[in-house]
């Protein structure tokens, strides 16, 4: 369940959606669409219009119809999400959870955890757990809580977006709360966490090299090769990587 409840409804913003669903069918490319659908695995109809392009869109109809509020705005990226009748609608829901009216709002946050949930695959995961960094940045004490909570959690969606929290944080990144979020998951043998584990402390190395070798080398065989592979990418002369294999 949602870990803050969103008070009462307001209407969506019927202009932007009809705005986006309208943009996203001209802009359909069966043949890419065929293509997109296969290698997401998905029974989600695709359109086939580029990621960039239906970013670009949304924010198109945001200005041209403004929101009346950050409520609307909630509204009406859930609207999108639970009636998408093709990929790129939910990939316009998460665009629209970017604006400014929202960021760093604590009421976005049972929206994430839809998203993560209802979801449940690595392009709609990884398109909202960057947003939990903004709301940790804002309100660290409650999304430590939440991150340390999720990173325990039977959906390993949910845990996978715990761990990759804080891909973008460099020099804030919380070490212990990295560590604290990885740590539950090292023996878990889905290909997604151990992905998200490598990721997530590769990315950390860019900021941090010398925490990440004396991590890697401290967690030893408890690390699966392949969140030791990824982990260490980058940093091909460090002595933990003796221990791939």
């Amino acid at each position: 369940m949602p870990e803050n409840k969103l008070p009462a409804a307001e209407a969506p913003n019927a202009d932007v959606l009809d705005a986006v669903r309208a943009e996203l069918l001209a802009r359909a490319d069966p043949v890419r669409a065929s293509g997109v659908q296969a290698y997401m695995k998905s029974s989600l109809p695709s359109r086939g219009v580029r990621v960039p392009e239906v970013r670009q869109l949304v924010l198109a109809a945001a200005a041209a119809h403004p929101f009346a509020s950050a409520g609307q705005l909630r509204s009406t990226v859930l609207e999108l999400w639970r009636t998408a009748s093709a990929r790129e609608e939910r990939y316009a829901a998460i665009d629209l959870t970017g604006l400014r009216m929202v960021a760093g709002d604590p009421l976005m946050l049972p929206i994430y955890e839809e998203i993560i949930r209802t979801g449940a695959w690595w392009d709609f995961v990884d398109g909202v757990a960057h947003r939990l960094y903004g709301l940790l940045e804002s309100h660290r004490p409650l999304m430590t809580a939440v991150l340390l909570n999720w990173s325990r959690d039977a959906d390993f969606w949910i845990r996978r977006a715990s761990i990759t929290s804080q891909l973008k944080a460099k020099a804030r990144t919380d070490r212990d709360m990295l560590r604290a979020v990885i740590e539950p998951n090292l023996a878990d043998p889905e290909f997604f966490i151990r992905k998200a584990i490598g990721w997530a402390l590769r990315e950390y190395a860019k900021t941090d090299p010398e925490w990440v070798r004396g991590f890697v080398s401290e967690l030893g065989t408890q690390l699966s090769p392949l969140s030791r592979k990824e982990a260490l990418r980058n940093l091909p002369d460090s002595p933990a990587r003796s221990m791939e294999g």
